[in-house]
């Protein structure tokens, strides 16, 4: 195999998923119960061979790097490693000004690691992907860089950098987030072809155009402003089809499955679609696992059976992780992190919550995400009044109820 190299950005803020990036950075935000965001692309990585990542983080990440420290040990032996990358600033006392700007000030990790390609990869969606195959598309066109992109509907093009391509995939356009007027796809006009974030470098190109992109002082140092906008126009660039990517065990329907999870809405949505009978994700592909941090957690418990007085243990539709206990409470299709505990006559219905919860006796819970460590109160309703619900907590667009992690709900509100 080609020497090869991984560059995960991980250090963006995440603020339109506040307040579940209050404490922590945007990759390390739980998904699916067990996992954290960051855990999808490295995943990836992983199961395809790629066994040399470096991780760029810089805000709230402490508890993304006890995640990755704790989770994701490689054997040195092998020379294998994820790695954390803090914020150096080697080149004076700054943050990362952008993306391209990480790993400008970064180039050190790839002039000491050598690789002749290089993967620069997002750590903020949900997919997965066989990233060999992207390598091979990148070999076979001779391109210096290949960018993974997805369709999408015409009406969302505002939300992505979308590109314009020839009959041989070479990409000939590229605009970022335009406003109006963007090129659809040859052949269908209610679809524009759109960057996924993720892109693979021939290593002497990204270091010359890294390089040059630094000393561009109006530059924003982004790689979809920045880089990928105009190095089609002096370099050979080629645009990987996604949904031509096959994975091992992965349905046909999931084929092409990739869910950008920034905001609040889009996050709850991919999440609550994982407990339907037949997902169009699964996470219970075992030829191409989620890998995670395993915690020595008992098993989930069930307790009470009393029908007559409805205090039933009991969980339908649902992902119930370790350690929870479902004490005479009813939860449906619904997502429970480790640690969880339903009291009895609590009813907990479309909703995520994460490790640590406790739900009081008597709750009504709906719709709601509960971020970590918060203690609900006997009695409380959640989701079934939002206007009041608004006055304590984050309301969503669409009616999800947003309770902070640790939050501190006062009994009969």
């Amino acid at each position: 195999m080609a020497k090869v190299l991984a560059m995960i950005l991980a250090g963006g803020e995440g603020r339109r998923l506040d307040p579940l990036t209050r404490e922590r950075a945007k990759p390390a935000v739980p998904f699916g119960g067990r996992y954290r965001i960051i855990d999808f692309v490295l995943s990836n990585f992983a199961n395809s061979g790629i066994l040399k990542m470096k991780v760029l983080v810089q805000y709230k990440s402490e508890s993304l790097n006890a995640h990755i420290q704790r989770g994701w040990r490689l054997t040195a032996l092998l020379n294998q490693y994820v790695e954390i990358v803090p914020a150096q600033m080697r080149v004076g006392p700054k943050w990362f000004e952008g993306s391209a700007d990480a790993i400008y000030q970064n180039l050190n990790i790839i002039t000491d690691e050598e690789p002749e390609y290089t993967f620069v990869f997002g750590a903020d969606h949900v997919y997965r992907m066989d990233v060999r195959q992207m390598l091979d598309f990148h070999l076979d066109r001779k391109a210096e860089l290949t960018v993974a992109a997805i369709p999408i509907p015409v009406e969302e093009a505002a939300d992505f950098g979308i590109i314009e391509v020839d009959a041989d995939g070479r990409m000939v356009g590229f605009v970022e987030k335009p406003k109006t007027g963007a090129k659809t796809m040859p052949g269908d006009p209610t679809r524009c072809l759109a960057s996924m974030g993720n892109y693979l470098f021939t290593t002497d190109a990204l270091v010359q155009e890294i390089v040059r992109d630094a000393g561009d002082p109006a530059s924003a140092h982004d790689f979809g402003k920045s880089i990928v906008s105009s190095m089609y126009e002096r370099k050979r660039v080629y645009v990987y089809d996604f949904a031509t990517n096959i994975v091992p065990g992965q349905s046909e329907k999931e084929r092409g499955y990739w869910r950008d999870v920034g905001s609040l809405d889009a996050y709850y949505q991919a999440n609550i679609d994982l407990v339907d009978v037949d997902p169009v994700f699964s996470l219970y592909n075992d030829r191409w696992p989620i890998f995670t941090n395993q915690h020595n957690f008992p098993p989930v418990k069930f307790v009470f059976n009393n029908e007559a007085e409805r205090r039933v243990g009991r969980a339908t539709d649902s992902l119930v992780s370790e350690g929870c206990i479902i004490s005479g409470g009813q939860v449906h299709h619904s997502i429970l992190s480790p640690k969880v505990r339903v009291n009895s006559y609590a009813s907990v219905e479309h909703s995520i919550l994460f490790e640590n919860v406790n739900i009081g006796r008597h709750c009504r819970i709906r719709r709601a995400i509960v971020d970590k460590h918060v203690d609900v109160p006997p009695h409380t309703e959640i989701g079934y009044d939002l206007e009041k619900d608004a006055r304590h907590f984050h309301v969503t667009e669409s009616g999800i109820v947003v309770i902070p992690k640790g939050m501190r709900i006062e009994p009969a509100r």
